[in-house]
């Protein structure tokens, strides 16, 4: 396992650039001062019917300082990392908090955090994939889409593989210092199948995870396995009949539960969302604070967490971009709403002691938000396989995947989407699967505030079944 930050990123000056700043800042009236020096590296990859069709491998770095000012925010950013540019950056944005002052509405203040100094956290990952040749990766993508063109059921294949690598060093005012690298990767193969039928197409349901280039091995995710199964299941989404809508007890596999837990669970239980703070892109929320400890999120089988320490998840750190320690915690319990995703600002808006590390940034020219660890469901210790789950089925569909498709005990149904209020749908889980059945998913692109950011989180669950929901027929609702 890799254990190392890259040498060229540590040989920046990442200490005499941070102490710049700081200084530079505290003497011209700061009583807070962060800085983030970052460098991340972006890969991309596509193959189009097992024939390179895109590639991309970027860059970007550099440095940004936030300060409080008389209870007033300031930021000023820039693409150069050195010492020079770092005191041009704190006087600059000493002075945008000192403008901003009049306009403010509140004063700005921090809840308290321990001091981390020279702390050093590098994610779980064994093969870096920056390291592995263009050749060796196009090969590896080629050989999966070409095993799916030999099949007369496919027509053509789409293969796209991304990687990042994610290196941040953050010092602030009070003595924390951090330097951080993760790594994470997605991969996706399509066959696409067209005809009289039209145009249908399946893709595998590998979810994207912080791992390395050992991630396109099958130890951890069985490649070959999946590749060989999909034609079959792609011809049989050709024929599958539409569903009939109505109200069907639903076997959901993670690999389609991950997403509505990130949207009616993750964003939901923001708390700069729950107190009306942030609205963008997923709007308010439901779960305001004086619902806390009180309202039914559930049923009593539901038990959500949030951490930032899951291993390979894609919001795990060591540490958050305000120097805050990477901790787990009770988001659901026993069905109940018990706790928020908060960061060193929300923590002390709404008068708790302590921040649970969900404060990131996506690069240095934008200011840390409030944004989602993984938010995961936790399987029943005792809980059932999911064959027996499966054999439990009497009058049901099964779930599986998030491309649209869907398997019913006698073949595949099309057009298929569940609908419910989040309580209604939460509260009808009458069977969570056991830890045999759990996947860890996820993404690499849940977007937020104005301007956008974009991070990526995972959520881990297991299998479950829902009492009776409200089953549309997707072209049947389209039509009306």
């Amino acid at each position: 396992m890799n254990k190392n930050v890259d040498a060229d990123f540590i040989a920046l000056p990442l200490a005499a650039v941070s102490d710049a700043a700081i200084s530079t800042a505290k003497d011209a009236g700061a009583s807070h001062v962060d800085v983030r020096i970052e460098r991340t590296r972006n890969g991309l990859l596509s193959l189009r019917d097992a024939r390179p069709e895109t590639q991309s491998d970027e860059t970007n770095a550099g440095l940004g300082v936030r300060v409080i000012v008389n209870g007033a925010w300031g930021f000023a950013s820039s693409p150069e990392i050195s010492v020079d540019v770092a005191k041009k950056l704190a006087l600059t944005a000493v002075a945008m908090a000192k403008t901003s002052k009049p306009l403010s509405t509140e004063l700005v203040s921090l809840v308290t955090e321990p001091v981390y100094a020279n702390q050093t956290w590098v994610s779980e990952y064994e093969i870096d994939p920056f390291s592995v040749s263009d050749s060796e990766k196009k090969d590896r993508l080629a050989d999966l889409s070409s095993r799916l063109l030999k099949s007369a059921n496919v027509n053509h294949t789409s293969a796209h593989t991304m990687f990042v690598k994610e290196q941040k060093h953050y010092a602030d005012s009070y003595g924390t210092s951090t330097t951080q690298q993760r790594v994470r990767i997605q991969t996706q193969i399509e066959a696409i199948s067209i005809g009289d039928h039209g145009f249908e197409s399946m893709r595998t349901l590998a979810q994207p995870a912080g791992f390395g280039w050992e991630w396109m091995g099958n130890s951890h995710w069985k490649w070959d396995d999946e590749i060989a199964e999909l034609p079959s299941l792609l011809a049989e989404k050709v024929a599958a009949p539409s569903v009939e809508p109505g109200r069907y007890d639903l076997l959901v596999h993670p690999s389609n539960l991950w997403l509505t837990i990130h949207e009616s669970i993750g964003h939901a239980t923001e708390l700069d969302r729950a107190i009306g703070y942030e609205a963008n892109y997923a709007g308010t929320s439901f779960a305001t604070p004086d619902k806390l400890n009180t309202l039914q999120y559930g049923s009593k089988l539901m038990n959500v967490t949030g951490d930032r320490a899951t291993p390979h998840g894609l919001s795990t750190v060591g540490f958050d971009d305000e120097g805050v320690a990477a901790q787990r915690w009770d988001i659901i319990k026993d069905g109940v709403l018990v706790g928020y995703q908060l960061d060193r600002r929300i923590a002390a808006r709404v008068n708790r002691d302590r921040s649970n590390g969900c404060a990131f940034a996506d690069s240095p020219a934008h200011v840390p938000i409030q944004r989602m660890p993984n938010v995961s469901l936790q399987p029943n210790p005792k809980g059932p396989t999911y064959e027996e789950m499966v054999a439990s089925m009497e009058d049901g569909i099964i779930i599986k995947g998030d491309k649209s498709w869907s398997i019913d005990m006698h073949g595949q149904l099309k057009d298929v989407a569940y609908q419910a209020t989040t309580t209604d749908f939460w509260g009808s889980m009458k069977v969570v699967g056991g830890p045999s059945t759990y996947v860890l998913g996820g993404a690499f692109n849940c977007g937020k505030a104005q301007p956008g950011q974009i991070a990526a989180v995972s959520h881990g669950c297991p299998a479950a079944i829902f009492d009776k929901v409200n089953i549309l027929n997707t072209v049947a609702e389209a039509g009306k």
